[in-house]
């Protein structure tokens, strides 16, 4: 049976283990385990095409897998997927709206799916929406489609909700308030659960990071725990242009790069004997020391180390099936039609 509230903050809400999602030969995802839990915002961050949307599709029960488990409030997602649908909240990245629909109605529309919906009409409010709420959907912007997208989400209190590249198109207003709905449903106990390849927004809103390159799980954790493990954290110092890099570096025992001129960039953690070793290389050659900073990696640096630097953010894996390649499941019956969103992109 699904909780009639939140969970223990201890309890996942969400469990992945060793799941496999194929299309025809190519195993899009290979042998991923997770957990979200609620009071938390767990961003699963990756390129496009790394897997991460296939992922949700399972969890909200509309891609079935090839091997492997998946929990959501203790249900299958797929073989109880009726059931569950009363306890999830969905925004899709593109969803199928009736385009001369306004928001207060197709709000109210959903509502009535819910034996105790939010008000459509406070809905409207927290996503900033209320001035626009008779404006058909084709005349809204990109991002008040955005944000009409996460209310409908929201409509039947769920205690999990899985948000699809949330702020993708959205200004810097509408970002302020998606985020600000995010952290209100953390606050309420919701295990919430955020796909995206934006590294600025993953570090603004996560609680746990699950990092995905071609298919698999390459790091998780906290965001404090991924930055501060040593790896990337370097240190910058300012010197005289042309420096004997190659000789500094045999003596640093890491490796010094010119990065502009006059300024140096030596790839180790800024430990105490590093620091003296550079500066009684300097001294004893009389060249002056002009500044010294330790630069500690952030997320993007994670990101770049582990799915590699030669790889985009945007790119895309050469053998995966294109963005809008339609999938092959069969639909999941018993859902009411105007629920029924358009199938997303596999990315």
């Amino acid at each position: 049976m699904i909780r009639s509230g939140p969970r223990p903050a201890d309890v996942p809400s969400v469990v992945v283990e060793e799941l496999v999602i194929r299309y025809g030969d190519l195993t899009a995802v290979d042998r991923v385990s997770m957990r979200a839990l609620a009071s938390q915002v767990t961003v699963l961050l990756g390129p496009n095409g790394a897997g991460k949307t296939s992922i949700v599709e399972h969890l909200e029960g509309y891609r079935r897998a090839a091997a492997g488990r998946a929990r959501v409030l203790d249900l299958d997602p797929v073989t109880d997927h009726a059931a569950l649908t009363r306890r999830v909240g969905l925004m899709l990245q593109q969803g199928g709206i009736p385009t001369g629909i306004r928001p207060l109605e197709v709000l109210r529309q959903y509502a009535g799916f819910f034996d105790d919906p939010r008000d459509p009409e406070e809905l409207l409010r927290s996503v900033g929406l209320s001035a626009r709420r008779s404006t058909t959907f084709r005349r809204l912007s990109g991002g008040e489609q955005q944000r009409l997208s996460l209310a409908l989400a929201l409509v039947g209190r769920p205690w999990v909700v899985f948000l699809d590249e949330p702020t993708a198109g959205v200004d810097l207003e509408g970002r302020d308030l998606i985020r600000d709905v995010i952290d209100s449903l953390r606050n309420e106990g919701v295990c919430v659960v955020v796909t995206t390849h934006d590294l600025d927004e993953a570090q603004r809103i996560a609680d746990h990071v699950v990092i995905i390159d071609r298919g698999a799980v390459v790091a998780a954790g906290s965001t404090e725990e991924l930055v501060s493990s040593g790896e990337g954290d370097h240190l910058l110092f300012g010197a005289p242009p042309g420096l004997d890099v190659a000789e500094l570096t045999g003596a640093l025992g890491a490796r010094v790069d010119e990065v502009t001129r006059g300024e140096y960039r030596v790839d180790a953690p800024p430990e105490p004997v590093l620091v003296a070793t550079l500066t009684s290389w300097l001294a004893e050659r009389d060249l002056r020391l002009a500044d010294l900073r330790a630069q500690r990696q952030r997320l993007d640096d994670v990101f770049r180390r582990l799915t590699g630097s030669a790889r985009s953010a945007e790119a895309r894996r050469p053998d995966e099936p294109a963005e809008d390649e339609p999938a092959e499941d069969e639909p999941v019956e018993d859902e009411p039609v105007v629920r029924r969103r358009r199938r997303r992109r596999s990315t």
